[in-house]
């Protein structure tokens, strides 16, 4: 089994990283393509395109600035570690063991708009791209037609060197949309939180979120192999419904009250 999540918006540059082992970015060369075009972007562009405020704007300008490979633990950070949302926390890689990291690390893919596709132990430095960023490049008028099949293969290669033979999807739509499911030769099983209200399930965005982290922590906490072994996800509350589940599509449930 081979996992694809988003990455965060929300970074955590501070963040205390608990283990020594590091790798880069098998796409790095993609991204220092990319990178000049957001240099030459001035605050107020860069505000405009990503819809930000200025501050962020302005603080993301500064970031492309100081972008410079090599990357070393002293000028930048593991992924897993810098990425802070919703997932991540519910990830919680700072209370992994190395067996648990290193699970990680040959069976997830953390998906990029400036790295295209990251371990969870690549270093990486501070930035802001998300995937669905119309960003004009030599490629076309977006990062969809930038990063074309690239991203695809890459995984196709990831999943082939370690074996895995099914692709588990907890990116969100806007990134999973880069990935070319026909041109991958696993089939695709996409997990589905829905949290109950007023006596409806439905997907509640931060829940879900949270959720993904969970589930890609429970693989690692249990170092499952058989996509079968992941229907006993059970963190916080969640529990499988075969019921309302499909072949390509797994519905987790949680009913009220009943959150950690």
């Amino acid at each position: 089994m081979y996992f694809v999540i988003s990455p965060a918006k929300k970074l955590n540059e501070t963040v205390g990283v608990t283990t020594k082992h590091y790798t880069q970015p098998q796409l790095l060369q993609q991204a220092q393509q990319l990178m000049p075009l957001l240099q030459q972007l001035a605050p107020h562009e860069i505000a405009t395109l990503m819809s930000i405020s200025d501050k962020l704007a302005l603080q993301n300008a500064e970031r492309y600035h100081h972008w410079q490979p090599p990357f070393t633990p002293d000028n930048a950070k593991q992924a897993v570690y810098l990425f802070n949302g919703d997932v991540y926390e519910g990830l919680d890689a700072s209370h992994l063991s190395e067996p648990e990291l290193n699970y990680m690390q040959q069976h997830l893919a953390i998906l990029s708009g400036l790295y295209g596709v990251l371990k969870p132990l690549d270093l990486i430095q501070p930035y802001r791209l998300e995937m669905g960023i119309k960003l004009a490049n030599p490629r076309g008028k977006d990062l969809y037609a930038f990063w074309g099949d690239i991203i695809t293969n890459t995984i196709e290669q990831n999943m082939q060197a370690v074996q895995d033979q099914v692709l588990i999807n907890l990116a969100s739509q806007e990134y999973f949309k880069v990935i070319k499911p026909s041109k991958l030769s696993a089939p695709i099983i996409t997990p589905v939180f829905k949290d109950q209200k007023n006596g409806e399930y439905k997907i509640i965005s931060f829940y879900a979120k949270r959720a993904r982290g969970l589930f890609m922590r429970y693989a690692a906490e249990k170092q499952l192999t058989e996509p079968e072994e992941l229907k006993d996800f059970d963190y916080e509350g969640y529990y499988y419904d075969k019921a309302s589940s499909s072949d390509t599509q797994w519905i987790f449930l949680r009913d009220e009250n009943t959150h950690h």
